[in-house]
């Protein structure tokens, strides 16, 4: 009695499971393939079993939960794959936002622009008595050198406009050598100052103007900077008035 009381009730189960199966069909809201397969499979083993001696079903039980772990991981990493993607296409909107500001980057070569500044950020690691920095024009010949005297150790800030500097904020007294000042073009520059009792050149921030911004193969934001190239948005130092 048993036996065929159990096999109706899984025969009911494989009806009621093949007439779920043809609703969610036609509503569109029928389960991963994966799940479904192994449920036909747990009913065909149920229907096949030896009523004298029927399969523990906590093997079930252990089985259908670590299909719901692999679906619920798979469901997770593709709801995390849409949002790093809508993540990627906020952080591309806002930089866009950046396309013809100034940033400032680690380099030593930057574009002077018609009535333009440039941003030369540099950081003493200790005082010097004769802190200067010398201006290259693209042929490499020194055109300017910016004597800024005795510096406590620490940031130096001098904005540079191809006729006069500032200093921290601080007109210096100084002008270019060049008669109405640099003219627009490409610059190098060099910050000297003091380390272990030298004089040596310190890592320089230039400042330059973003052409343009893309997204990188890896999913970072490149910026096209004027007279420099491309940067990874993870490099800008600082991001200028």
């Amino acid at each position: 009695m048993s036996a065929i009381s159990d096999n109706s009730y899984l025969s009911s189960l494989s009806i009621n499971g093949t007439a779920d199966q043809q609703q969610q069909k036609k509503t569109g809201s029928a389960k991963d393939l994966g799940q479904d397969a192994f449920l036909k499979l747990m009913i065909t083993q149920m229907n096949n079993q030896s009523p004298l001696d029927p399969q523990d079903n906590t093997a079930f039980i252990s089985q259908l939960a670590q299909f719901s772990s692999v679906e619920g991981l798979d469901k997770l990493n593709k709801n995390f794959d849409q949002f790093a993607n809508n993540f990627v296409s906020n952080q591309a909107l806002q930089a866009s936002s950046l396309v013809g500001r100034s940033v400032s980057v680690q380099t030593d070569t930057t574009q002077l622009n018609p009535q333009g500044i440039v941003n030369i950020n540099a950081n003493l690691p200790e005082s010097t008595g004769d802190a200067k920095v010398n201006i290259y024009n693209d042929s490499g010949q020194l055109v300017d050198q910016i004597d800024m005297g005795t510096q406590p150790a620490g940031d130096l800030n001098l904005r540079w406009d191809g006729m006069n500097a500032e200093l921290n904020g601080k007109i210096l007294d100084w002008q270019s050598s060049q008669e109405g000042g640099a003219a627009p073009g490409s610059y190098r520059f060099e910050v000297i100052g003091s380390v272990d009792g030298k004089d040596s050149a310190l890592n320089t921030y230039l400042s330059a103007n973003v052409n343009s911004v893309t997204v990188g193969s890896d999913g970072g934001l490149v910026l096209n900077l004027a007279g420099i190239g491309a940067v990874s948005l993870a490099d800008v130092k600082q991001f200028n008035e």
